[in-house]
């Protein structure tokens, strides 16, 4: 975690493993950003999108792939789960940009968890978008293998938020 260095300054100490490895789960996943936080360490890895090029071929911008970025946090929050690597198959994207709900309401019990066997047409999670609750269902019966959001988590359009199977 931190160390003392210079005059008392604290000093973090970047766990290499853990930035690749979070790193790796980006490109999987197709996100461009994933932030872990452990006690008082926050990791967060960011990928720039890969340059855009024009009709005439040339490029728009050119960007590092992966940027890793770590800060001190003063709270304890409780991580979020990994996704797997291989969660490009059966992952179902956001349709919209909204605010995700894994339950029907805030006591409930969400409607599936990692390990559920859900119906073709099952509802899986809610994206809210001005004020309208949008059932995501599934597309295909399958085993979920992953939930890739948390309940009240601003998403993106296209988005990966959960993985049928």
């Amino acid at each position: 975690m931190a160390d003392k260095t210079n005059g008392g300054e604290s000093a973090m100490q970047v766990d290499v493993k853990l930035v690749r490895e979070l790193a790796k789960m980006l490109d999987a996943t197709n996100l461009t950003e994933i932030e872990v936080e452990d006690g008082e360490r926050r990791i967060r890895v960011v990928r720039k999108p890969a340059p855009q090029t024009l009709s005439y071929g040339g490029p728009v911008a050119a960007a590092p792939v992966a940027a890793p970025v770590a800060a001190p946090v003063s709270a304890a929050v409780e991580a979020a789960p990994a996704a797997p690597a291989a969660a490009a198959a059966g992952t179902i994207k956001s349709p919209m940009v909204g605010t995700c709900y894994l339950t029907p309401e805030p006591d409930a019990a969400p409607f599936v968890k990692v390990g559920d066997t859900v119906k073709a047409g099952q509802t899986l999670l809610i994206v809210e978008a001005m004020k309208v609750m949008n059932p995501i269902t599934a597309p295909a019966a399958g085993t979920v293998q992953a939930v890739l959001v948390e309940s009240g988590q601003p998403v993106e359009y296209d988005q990966p938020l959960i993985v049928v199977a």
